[in-house]
């Protein structure tokens, strides 16, 4: 197995992209997922470096990155040590991020032609990041497959009037990351970003616009994203295959630090579904 950490490419918003990329090295063309991370996330949090080695262990090439404004910073990409770069991200910069990954994937001269194959390149996005999933899979068609977990299913209605209005006065809401216990800034131009992109950030519009297989997985005591945004996604795509876990949290159990050696049993469930689905495996229940 070969992986290959804190790759640096350029983003286009003066912030680079870490990235790291994996495969098994034997001359076959790997099929190749790419994985978005969430809000207040991160490439290397929890399980997602053992999320790696699962999909290379079973045929795939696994790229993973940090959002260039993720609030994370080449020389300390875990955790948040750059809050400005937090406070200044949108959803057009993590759009153009994932586009900018998928342009490294077809022209980087890292991985050999012949060790994947770039004809099957399928997103995986968590949270926010499968909002983001969904919009770059309608926008992007060199994504052949998406899958998102807990995935959120509205990007643009998530403050209400009068928040919208304060932070407009303000300049800046804070949100709290329990685990750092850091204050962490958004600034306004988050809110104008979207506002000036409602249709462009439309999840219910991209969803209904997906011509390529969409899996969605949820959990029912998801604490951050109900379970019923999964259910809309669904609703919105005709052609979307829907698997609910019980019981299963937002992180389906994983949490970070990770040091285990095995997988949260909810989160083996997701990475099993999920890769029944990208090898086309007939049955997901």
């Amino acid at each position: 197995m070969l992986i290959v950490r804190n790759i640096v490419i350029e983003g286009k918003h003066q912030k680079p992209i870490l990235l790291d990329f994996g495969y098994q090295p034997n001359g076959m063309p790997h099929p190749i997922v790419v994985f978005a991370h969430g809000f207040k996330g991160f490439k290397d949090w929890g399980h997602f470096n053992k999320v790696m080695e699962y999909f290379i262990e079973n045929g795939f090439a696994f790229v993973k990155f940090n959002f260039s404004h993720n609030g994370g910073t080449v020389e300390q990409p875990i955790d948040f040590p750059d809050l400005e770069a937090f406070g200044n991200n949108n959803y057009s910069k993590e759009l153009d991020d994932l586009s900018t990954v998928i342009d490294w994937i077809e022209n980087n001269n890292l991985i050999a032609d012949k060790e994947i194959n770039k004809q099957q390149i399928y997103l995986i996005g968590h949270s926010r990041g499968g909002g983001i999933s969904i919009l770059a899979a309608h926008e992007d068609n060199r994504i052949k497959k998406v899958v998102t977990w807990a995935a959120v299913a509205d990007l643009i209605n998530r403050y209400s009037e009068e928040q919208i209005s304060y932070w407009k006065k303000a300049g800046v809401i804070y949100v709290e990351n329990s685990r750092t216990n850091q204050q962490m800034p958004l600034y306004y131009q988050l809110a104008e970003n979207t506002l000036n992109n409602k249709v462009r950030f439309n999840v219910e519009l991209a969803a209904k616009n997906l011509t390529i297989p969409h899996l969605i997985i949820h959990g029912t005591k998801d604490e951050a994203v109900p379970v019923n945004e999964a259910s809309k996604i669904n609703q919105w795509n005709s052609t979307s295959q829907l698997f609910i876990i019980e019981g299963a949290g937002h992180t389906f159990g994983a949490s970070h630090p990770f040091s285990s050696t095995t997988f949260p049993p909810y989160a083996q469930i997701v990475l099993d579904k999920t890769l029944d689905f990208l090898k086309n495996k007939s049955s997901l229940y």
